[in-house]
């Protein structure tokens, strides 16, 4: 079954592991024949502060955050991939899941969940998250307890519909075994191919 895939390569540099990584992912499953659009976050000019914390007044999106956003609700899978920085997001794609994770758009407060949170509005959708590190995947479930995992699953993406979220662990990234890359790149080719 074909799938429409939005990808972001989440890494604010112009080349790296992560970059290397999605295309590699979109390739395959263009090769495959999926629906694919493909962005990189290096590529994209946009204020990353959301200002004041109230949905009222929202700052109005910028053409590329607004591409974003309708790809999200395009999209039956969507792919994130990104460096772990200090256990968290680089500034820049904080600042984009802050400005694309709209109101009205993404959840509605005008309906809540049978437990009582907002409504999401993206159901019906899978994600794939790539996390790059140089932190062993072990040591961030034994010292950290998973805690970007966590974060992505419950608070952003599982939040607004998008279940099931799997993800794909890559360590010692600034400094990679011999043959990880290859490995990696690999697995992304057979995960394209799938759309998963």
């Amino acid at each position: 079954m074909t799938k429409r895939i939005f990808i972001l390569n989440g890494h604010p540099g112009p080349a790296s592991i992560t970059r290397q990584a999605m295309d590699r992912y979109a390739a395959a499953a263009r090769a495959a024949g999926h629906e694919v659009r493909l962005s990189h976050l290096h590529d994209l000019s946009f204020d990353p502060d959301r200002g004041k914390a109230g949905y009222a007044n929202a700052k109005p999106l910028e053409p590329v955050l607004e591409e974003a956003l309708g790809n999200l609700e395009w999209c039956s899978h969507f792919v994130l991939a990104f460096p772990l920085w200090w256990g968290g997001f680089p500034a820049k794609l904080k600042g984009w899941i802050d400005r694309v994770f709209t109101i009205g758009r993404t959840f509605t407060t005008e309906e809540t969940t049978p437990i009582g949170l907002p409504k999401p509005l993206l159901t019906g959708r899978t994600a794939r998250v790539l996390i790059t590190s140089d932190t062993p995947r072990s040591f961030l479930w034994l010292a950290y307890r998973d805690a970007i995992r966590h974060q992505i699953k419950g608070q952003i993406l599982g939040f607004v519909g998008f279940k099931p979220v799997k993800f794909t662990f890559f360590a010692s990234a600034s400094d990679p075994k011999p043959g990880s890359v290859d490995k990696l790149l690999a697995q992304m080719d057979h995960l394209g191919r799938d759309g998963v």
